[in-house]
Parts: C-alpha cells; structure tokens; sequence
C-alpha cells in the first residue's frame, strides 16, 4: 500500500467508527491492559511510509516556542545530558500491546529543566524528520517515565522503529510519540497534529479508549 493510500485508510477507519458512535470510555479501566488491546512479544512498524535516514553527524533537536532558553541540540550534546532507563508497557491504538519495553535516553523533564518553559506553556508540540507531527498537554509530558528515546532493549533505537531518537509517552496511546523526533516547540494553545486532524483522538487515553474523535 502505498503512503498516500495507507494513510487515507486509516483516516477513513476513524471516520467510520466516529460515524458508528463509538465513543471513549467515560470511566478509565484500571487493568493494566487497556481494553480493547491485544497483548504481542512482537513489535509492528507502523509508520507513514517514511524512514527517514539521518545521519547522527546532521541530527540535530530543535527545542523552542515559549521557552527562556531554546535550545539546538547536536547528537553529542544531547548524549551529554543526564540519561535515564525506563521500564514501560507500550499501547498502539491498532489493538496491540507490549509489556515491560526497555528504553533509555534523556528523560523529557530533563529537557524541561534545559529550556525552562515560561508560564503560558500549556502544550507540546513533536515534529519528526518524517514530516509527522503530534500534540499533547505539557501536563501528560512531566511523568517520569516520559522520555526521548535513543536505545531499546539495550541497542539503539533502529530506523525501523524511529531511530535515532523517539518520543515514548507510556500512557498515551503511541502515536503520541513522535519517531525520527527533530522539534519540540511549547505552545500556549493546543495544535492539533497529523493525525489528530484527521480524525484521531486529542487525549489518546489507552484506559479510556480514546481511539477517535
């Protein structure tokens, strides 16, 4: 399938359950898996049809937008930050789950404390090398498994999976977390992203089933 087919597909599924009623959840299941997943040791690659392939010479991450100190990180510096390993379940909003993933990189709180955000900031806004985009209150972003991802399983993260650098928000569904990561700008009001304007829910609770719009 093609880029432009696969995502018209998908947008089109969001359009029909959205259109069937479906609706998320108005109480958070407290299982650890999510309803309406399924669990897998495996890990699929879902994408937008684009890998890109940055060479760690020119990766650069750009963080700006309401912030005292913006910042452009060079693949060195941003190694030099403060690294973290996180334990976390991962929930893609195609139905599958996988337990006990193993990352590490640079915590985003870490970032945070880097950029010192000024007061107005309410939202974060992740653009990948890919072109894809997504949107998320500051507020989701400040857990402390929350973190720039640069190794899994204890190899770096592959091009496949979004290498050299990815976003993981454990408790959003994973197409909040941005792969190929180039920019994190800190918004004042919410700015939907990819696929968020095409349907997709705002808040991706995986407890709640905020799957749609």
């Amino acid at each position: 399938m093609s880029n432009e087919r696969y995502i018209a597909a998908k947008q089109k599924w969001a359009e029909k359950q959205t259109a069937r009623g479906i609706r998320p959840r108005t109480e958070a299941s407290a299982d650890r898996l999510p309803p309406g997943q399924k669990l897998t040791t495996g890990f699929p690659v879902l994408d937008l049809g684009i890998q890109p392939d940055v060479p760690l010479a020119d990766w650069s991450l750009t963080i700006d937008g309401l912030v005292e100190k913006p910042a452009r990180l060079s693949w060195p510096e941003f190694n030099a930050l403060p690294q973290v390993q996180d334990t976390s379940d991962f929930h893609c909003v195609t139905t599958w789950s996988r337990y006990d993933c193993r990352w590490g990189g640079v915590a985003f709180t870490t970032l945070y404390e880097l950029i010192r955000p000024k007061p107005e900031a309410a939202f974060v806004y992740f653009t990948g090398y890919d072109g894809y985009s997504t949107n998320v209150p500051l507020g989701n972003c400040l857990d402390d498994d929350v973190l720039i991802a640069t190794s899994f399983d204890g190899a770096p993260v592959s091009r496949e999976h979004g290498g050299p650098a990815r976003i993981i928000i454990p408790k959003l569904y994973a197409w909040k977390g941005s792969k190929f990561i180039k920019a994190i700008t800190f918004l004042a009001q919410d700015k939907p992203g990819f696929w968020e304007v095409r349907g997709y829910s705002n808040t991706a609770d995986p407890w709640k089933e905020e799957r749609y719009s």
